[in-house]
């Protein structure tokens, strides 16, 4: 907290961080939000002095022509609890302002008054909906529950945030006056309202990005060494079709084009402006794209986080100035951006051959592996849309791109190569969404370590969190470049197997055994590999193709093809073509062991270019049933419903809340008492079986009896905890004298005399289910079966939450063990429902409170009557700053 000049709190100073945030307008272009403080008040007043007559009147209610000083005070001066505003800030100019005020004596008291006004120069950019959102988010960390708002009944805009919204409003009118009345709490409908308005703005920053009308190379250099002067290369052998601006200080033109000595200079707008000066010079740039409305920055200079703590802080202020002035920036120490569309023809990256046009997306965080990326997929005929080097991805990421691919009509097929997560959580939910019409595939490199350049906005994960992550979302998961290009054939010229099985034909009995195997091995369904032998013919080859093709039992095709000795190739080629025109199932091939898609094997569209139904080649069938496997487990994914999150029956998350926000009034944050953990798991309908302290062997005997036989005595003590192999642990225990043995027994090895007595829960399975933090989800919910082997071997299954039905049976099902669950050599199954009421309920406490930083059920005894929580563990904390939970906000 902030001081006032006589030592007294400054309350108007003493807002949450985590109200600091940077957001995207509709039109994609990036601004600032904070709370009004008193330092405000020239702005605040220059800002209503450039109000219309109009705004005024529909905000004010009459004309209002200047503001009082009194006003004024009371505008900026607030306490942020009952009075709380939020400007939305363009460089140093505030244009737009929202705020609330709580309803005194009316109700409950968890009411408040909402109003905004947005400069006219900035109407129609959903400025409204932003403030809307956020003073939501702020009343409701207040104790509010309701927004009252007045608003004149011409006022069709105001109106209009209100009601699409996403709220249930009431309205009444009075006088021309249109009072509206809704509950802020964060319903379904207006969680889908605030996520579709996001994905159009961040599609809408993107296609600034790779549809830029303008592009300044800022930077531009006549010597050929330099990035300045490739990156200007590049753009003119591309045949962008709009105005290209070198800005350089020293030179009239640079490769025979005018150029300017800064960007003010230019005399046109420019959309986009790729930065190739050195780090120290980029904040004079920052100002001069600022004046010019200049929507996005490529910066291809290095010498940010990549170099260590200096060039962390360096890229933080870039990243924040370039925000700040409006833009989004890809980069720094990007390899830049690149898009195939003949109306744009955009090779602004410092690669100087791209890959011909096609219907692959691809997004890329490593410039200095991007050129070799590249090559790789022009060899492979992989025809891109656009491509993205976000270098140290300091602002732009992954999850921005697709959101924008998502509605590309022009890409059918996203690749991602990922060195770190920066939002996982938000990744998840974007690719959940667009995998279902499009295919994502993944390659995740760095999988030990996050390399320095990602160190501040990426987050190490383990292997099987990161498996975990991509099945939930239905992200076809692959192991390297070639592997990723591999699946890109398949997805980009041939349609998706509708079952797993497969027929391989071909002229070769040692390729046919080889496929068959590596097919069989992946989990697909193959007969009996059709031998035509060396000397069959193309007829005979295109007919067998055709056959299989036209089996009903057969939903995809392997061609296994070896040249015979001294006989043209092309008639084999032409009749392997002919016989799959128009085919519905895939057919992949191994012809003449080439990678990528043969020339005599492509099917042009009408730029010349490989298109659907071109037959993609592979240099080895294992390579073939791979990628077809991965595909047949994607279209397997994609064909079931999409499973919806469901709220238990029987939670109380207010009284949950209540009971936290006491706990940590007292503490910034702590491990509860087992009691508390009790307490806080019940309101979530998660009862641990009952148990009593006590702290003498009479106590114990007291409990033991009040309990009823047979109970258990536990050690307290943090060494024997979930280690009933350290002996920690007496159990079915059936009389006084028993009682006060294992009491004695227990508190002179633990050396505690707090010890606990338990009800004998059934006996059954021992499980183990948790909740981990994470700096980027928030949390992660974990299942596996308790015990050395388990712990020892890392078995255990994760998923991000929240989890949908799906997921929930999925991660009971997830762990090497869990066969034993069900009933393995003859033994009773377990009831698995019961685990899996458990883990949605344990998934509700986590999503509703994030200040449950740690939870841990361990164990959980499963047998076929339910599942008992026999001991429990909770840790509290200050509620983390996640980047996709509350009101939108840019990483």
């Amino acid at each position: 907290m902030t001081e006032s000049t006589d030592g007294a709190p400054d309350s108007a100073h003493d807002y949450p961080h985590h109200w600091v945030v940077d957001v995207l307008a509709a039109d994609g272009g990036a601004v600032a939000l904070r709370p009004i403080v008193p330092e405000d008040a020239e702005k605040l007043v220059a800002f209503h002095a450039k109000l219309s007559e109009r705004t005024r009147y529909l905000r004010y209610f009459g004309p209002y022509p200047t503001m009082s000083q009194r006003d004024i005070v009371h505008f900026t001066t607030i306490d942020h609890k009952n009075r709380v505003a939020f400007v939305v800030v363009l460089g140093d100019e505030i244009i737009a302002v929202g705020r609330y005020e709580r309803l005194v004596g009316e109700g409950d008291g968890k009411s408040a008054e909402v109003a905004f006004v947005v400069a006219d120069a900035h109407q129609g950019r959903g400025l409204g909906p932003i403030l809307l959102e956020h003073l939501a988010g702020a009343a409701a960390e207040n104790g509010l529950t309701m927004f009252v708002a007045e608003v004149l009944a011409e006022n069709r805009n105001m109106v209009t945030v209100f009601r699409e919204a996403g709220y249930q409003v009431s309205r009444s009118y009075e006088g021309g006056v249109l009072k509206l009345e809704f509950a802020i709490d964060p319903t379904e409908a207006m969680v889908s309202v605030r996520n579709s308005r996001e994905r159009a703005a961040e599609a809408r920053s993107m296609r600034n990005v790779l549809s830029p009308r303008s592009v300044a190379v800022i930077g531009a250099s006549t010597d050929s060494a330099k990035v300045g002067h490739a990156v200007l290369t590049n753009l003119l052998r591309a045949g962008f079709t709009g105005p290209v601006y070198p800005v350089n200080a020293e030179h009239r033109s640079v490769q025979g084009v005018r150029a300017y000595p800064t960007v003010r200079d230019i005399p046109d707008e420019v959309d986009l402006g790729v930065v190739a000066v050195p780090a120290e010079s980029i904040s004079a740039v920052l100002d001069d794209c600022l004046d010019k409305g200049v929507k996005a920055l490529v910066v291809v200079s290095s010498g940010f986080s990549e170099t260590g703590l200096d060039g962390k802080q360096s890229e933080r202020r870039l990243v924040h100035a370039a925000r700040a002035h409006g833009m989004r920036l890809i980069g720094p120490n990007a390899l830049g951006v690149a898009n195939n569309d003949a109306a744009v023809s955009l090779n602004a990256t410092l690669a100087p051959v791209l890959p011909s046009p096609g219907n692959v997306g691809f997004f890329c965080q490593s410039g200095a592996l991007g050129i070799a990326i590249l090559d790789e997929a022009a060899r492979s005929r992989i025809g891109l849309s656009a491509f993205v080097s976000a270098g140290n991805r300091a602002d732009v990421s992954g999850n921005d791109l697709l959101q924008y691919w998502d509605s590309d009509p022009a890409t059918e097929v996203v690749l991602l190569y990922l060195e770190s997560f920066g939002n996982p959580r938000k990744f998840s939910r974007i690719a959940r969404r667009v995998a279902r019409n499009k295919p994502i595939v993944a390659v995740k490199s760095g999988r030990h370590a996050v390399p320095p350049a990602l160190a501040a906005t990426g987050v190490e994960m383990d292997d099987s969190i990161v498996r975990a992550l991509f099945e939930q979302a239905g992200v076809v998961q692959v192991g390297s470049i070639s592997q990723l290009f591999d699946c890109a054939l398949l997805f980009g010229y041939q349609p998706l197997p509708a079952g797993p099985r497969l027929a391989v034909v071909g002229n070769s009995t040692a390729l046919g055994v080889l496929a068959a195997d590596a097919a069989r091995s992946e989990g697909l369904h193959v007969g009996d590999p059709v031998d035509l032998g060396p000397q069959a013919g193309p007829d005979e080859f295109a007919s067998a193709v055709r056959t299989a093709l036209s089996s009903a039992d057969v939903d995809a095709v392997i061609a296994v093809f070896v040249p015979p000795v001294a006989i043209p190739v092309e008639p084999f080629a032409q009749a392997l073509k002919e016989a799959v025109r128009d085919a519905d199932k895939p057919v992949l091939t191994t012809f003449l062991a080439a990678e990528g898609v043969p020339d005599v094997l492509a099917v042009r569209g009408e730029d010349g270019h490989p298109t659907r139904g071109s037959v993609p080649s592979y240099p080895g069938p294992e390579r073939a049933a791979l990628a077809l496997a991965r595909a047949w487990r994607y279209a397997a994914w994609k064909s079931k419903p999409a499973s919806k999150v469901v709220r238990p029956a029987g939670i109380d998350p207010e009284k949950a809340k209540e009971m936290v926000d006491t706990w940590l009034s007292t503490s910034s944050g702590r491990w509860l008492s087992d009691y508390e953990a009790a307490q806080l798991l019940a309101c979530y309908g998660v009862e641990v079986v009952e148990f009593r302290s006590a702290t003498t062997e009479e106590e114990a005997v007291a409990a033991a009896d009040e309990l009823g036989y047979p109970v258990a005595v536990k050690a307290t003590g943090e060494q024997w905890r979930h280690r009933p192999d350290l002996g920690g642990v007496r159990l079915d225990l059936v009389g006084p004298d028993s009682v006060r043995l294992a009491y004695r027994d227990l508190a002179a090895a633990s050396g505690e005399p707090l010890l606990h007595v338990q009800r004998m829960a059934t006996k059954g399975i021992g499980c183990v289910v948790g909740v981990q933090d994470d700096p980027s989800f928030g949390a992660l919910i974990s299942f596996g079966l308790a015990g050395v082997i388990s712990d020892l071997l890392g078995d255990r299954a994760y998923r991000v939450l929240p989890l949908t039905e799906d997921a929930a049976t999925e991660l009971i099902d997830a762990p090497k063990a869990a066969p034993l669950l069900s009933g393995y050599r003859s033994a009773v199954p377990v009831n698995k429902s019961a685990l899996v009421d458990l883990v949605q309920r344990i998934s509700a406490l986590a999503d509703d409170l994030p200040e449950v930083r740690e939870l841990a059920c361990e164990p959980v005894l499963a047998s076929a009557e339910g599942a008992q929580v026999t001991d429990s563990r909770v840790r509290i904390g200050p509620e983390p700053s996640f980047a996709d939970l509350g009101p939108r906000r840019l990483r």
